[in-house]
C-alpha cells in the first residue's frame, strides 16, 4: 500500500533522516544507486525498509526526494544558440 504524504509532511520526513538513520541523504541515495533494479518506487522503498531496517514512512520519503532529484537533474536545458 503506499501512502502520499503532504509537502509538509514530506519536508520535515526528509529533515529528519539524518538524525532518525544515522545517515545523510547522500548515503541514502548511493544505497539506492547500488541497490537491485526495481522499477516502482513502492518496490525500491519496501526494499529499502528491510534491507536497512527503516520505518517505511522514512524510505518512501527517501525514495521520493532521490526521484524527485533525479529528475530535476535529468531535465534538458535548452541551449540559447538554438542547437
Amino acid at each position: 500500500m503506499s501512502v502520499t504524504h503532504s509537502p509538509e509532511i514530506h519536508a520535515k520526513l526528509v529533515e529528519r533522516v539524518p538524525a532518525v538513520t544515522g545517515r545523510g541523504l547522500p548515503e541514502w541515495f548511493d544505497a539506492l544507486d547500488k541497490g537491485p533494479s526495481l522499477l516502482r518506487c513502492s518496490a525500491r522503498s519496501n526494499w529499502l525498509a528491510d534491507e536497512y531496517s527503516l520505518p517505511h514512512w522514512y524510505a518512501q520519503a527517501i525514495v521520493t526526494e532521490y526521484e524527485r532529484r533525479r529528475r530535476n537533474r535529468s531535465i534538458p536545458t535548452p541551449r540559447r544558440d538554438g542547437s
